[in-house]
């Protein structure tokens, strides 16, 4: 049975199949996760909040991948995200980081996949030592957290006082 010495993966379901599969992994012993952000969607009278996935067509899971036929065999599993017929894990790290932004309860959104900007941690707050990419939109500081298997990424607000870049060393005083 999963614990938590396997590591994560991604699963490809099926086009609207996140939620099904989501809850088929619990009944099935299986610890899964499926992110989920708040929309607000227009309908012809009115505008109604909705739970949406963050990453339409996945949903991670905790598996040993030598045992992984039961949840290929679940309806809606598509297949294990991987190179070719190997799957391949989510770096631990990224989904701890996806997990505290979602248990965080901050707005957050889909965004672009981003490959090149600065890499920051946060010092304060709820998303204290999450690692993303700083980006600006409208004036407004965003942290970009990326599941780099999906090629998926989410922006979530931050203030800006509580950003230290990752990569910039320490600056020793010159005497």
């Amino acid at each position: 049975m999963p614990n938590e010495t396997h590591p994560w993966y991604a699963l490809q379901v099926a086009s609207h199949c996140e939620r099904s599969v989501s809850a088929g992994l619990g009944i099935r012993g299986y610890d899964g996760f499926l992110p989920a952000f708040r929309s607000r969607r227009r309908w012809s009278d009115r505008y109604r909040d909705v739970d949406l996935p963050l990453f339409p067509g996945y949903v991670f899971c905790r598996l040993d991948v030598r045992k992984r036929l039961p949840v290929l065999l679940m309806p809606g599993v598509v297949r294990i995200v991987g190179s070719g017929k190997t799957p391949v894990p989510v770096d631990e790290d990224e989904i701890a980081s996806l997990q505290t932004v979602v248990r965080s309860g901050l707005l957050m959104q889909p965004w672009p996949f981003l490959r090149v900007g600065q890499m920051v941690t946060l010092e304060e707050g709820p998303l204290r030592n999450v690692t993303g990419i700083l980006t600006e939109i409208d004036g407004s500081a965003r942290l970009i957290v990326s599941i780099t298997l999906l090629r998926r990424s989410l922006a979530v607000s931050v203030p800006r006082h509580s950003i230290r870049p990752v990569d910039k060393p320490e600056f020793a005083a010159i005497t």
